[in-house]
């Protein structure tokens, strides 16, 4: 059997890590785009539009430049693209970014909520989750606040009002655990508000 070549590999890291987000149902539906940037190749890969992260295949993953353009596969990228672009154009410490929709944090998206940093993991960590205004979605208004959002190099993960979440990481492994935390902190943050009551 023939070894994947490095592109091959990048597809299969943001098809085996969509698995896993699909598998804490952080993902319904279509909803939700992974990315994974190539410091050395220069390219990005991130799912075409329609495409459900929970059974993704490397046909399902593009290869893009910088500039949005396709280098290989079938179809259109994600209509979110231009954030995820945008934040690795002025964020050089980013590899992974990660558009997800889990519960928790999503109410408080909905709500218009800032999310309070309740534990001590999310003070040390996250330290902040900032909340940036809605926009519609794939606009290059959306794009323009998710990439401010995260101009400050020490956010890990900001919160779309009435949207969802973007996160980020040094490689895939670390954007999903700020995923991961995000939303453990958004489920702490509410179950201990109903017991406080």
């Amino acid at each position: 059997m023939a070894s994947l070549s490095d592109e091959g590999l990048m597809k299969r890291d943001v098809v085996k890590i969509s698995y896993r987000c699909g598998l804490q149902g952080w993902c319904p539906g279509t909803l939700g785009n992974i990315s994974l940037f190539s410091s050395k190749s220069k390219r990005v890969y991130i799912k075409r539009s329609g495409a459900d992260l929970n059974t993704l295949e490397l046909d399902d993953v593009l290869s893009l430049d910088l500039d949005g353009n396709v280098l290989d596969g079938i179809g259109e990228p994600s209509k979110e693209l231009g954030f995820h672009l945008g934040i690795y154009k002025n964020r050089e410490d980013v590899i992974a970014v990660f558009h997800v929709h889990p519960s928790y944090v999503t109410a408080y998206a909905v709500a218009g909520k800032r999310l309070p940093m309740v534990t001590e993991a999310a003070k040390i960590v996250l330290v902040d989750v900032p909340l940036i205004g809605s926009a519609p979605p794939g606009s290059n208004e959306l794009a323009t606040k998710v990439i401010d959002g995260f101009k400050d190099p020490n956010v890990k993960a900001v919160l779309i009002k009435d949207h969802g979440l973007v996160a980020v990481g040094e490689n895939l492994n670390s954007a999903y655990h700020v995923v991961s935390l995000v939303e453990d902190t958004a489920k702490i943050a509410f179950l201990s508000s109903l017991i406080r009551k």
